[in-house]
């Protein structure tokens, strides 16, 4: 069953799970890597980030650059985006936060991050359902460089998922 089915019907016991890090568990020099020591092997499993509607959310995009040298092509379904920041090196969230361009940011659904660097983006989370967000780098995104996100119904008929037609094949 698809992960946008099992949030409409309500299902729990799907073996999806919402508990998606909102940090990095494990800090450490991301354009510095030695894959080895710093255990960069790839966790299976469906892990979604889900947010109530309207959340305004930021996301910070980090390259480690150490497999494939070469920018990641982000791409987010369903939402555009802003993009505040980008930069070289390991995003720094004392510091670059103060470069962002909150002014006329440019509005997209896809972004580069660039090889070995980030890319702030923030977000308006108000369009309800299940998003794909992934490389468009096809054999990265079967590397695992992708992600759910799921945007909750608001308490609006209008900030709600609509519900499948009628005539809509089941997974």
């Amino acid at each position: 069953m698809s992960i946008l089915e099992c949030h409409y019907r309500n299902l729990s016991s799907t073996g999806i799970n919402n508990n998606f890090p909102e940090n990095p568990p494990h800090i450490f020099d991301y354009t510095g890597v030695d894959a080895l020591k710093e255990n960069m092997n790839s966790e299976f499993g469906t892990k979604i980030l889900a947010v109530p509607y309207g959340t305004k959310l930021e996301i910070v995009l980090q390259d480690t650059g150490f497999m494939n040298l070469e920018n990641h092509p982000i791409h987010i379904h369903g939402h555009n985006f802003y993009i505040v920041g980008t930069g070289f090196g390991n995003f720094n969230a004392a510091k670059d936060p103060a470069k962002y361009n909150l002014v006329d940011p440019p509005e997209r659904n896809t972004v580069g991050v660039p090889m070995g660097g980030w890319a702030a983006l923030r977000i308006n989370a108000n369009n309800p359902g299940v998003w794909f967000i992934h490389c468009h780098l096809e054999e990265h995104t079967s590397w695992g460089l992708a992600m759910g996100l799921l945007v909750k119904s608001g308490s609006k008929p209008s900030q709600c998922m609509l519900p499948p037609p009628d005539d809509f094949p089941s997974c």
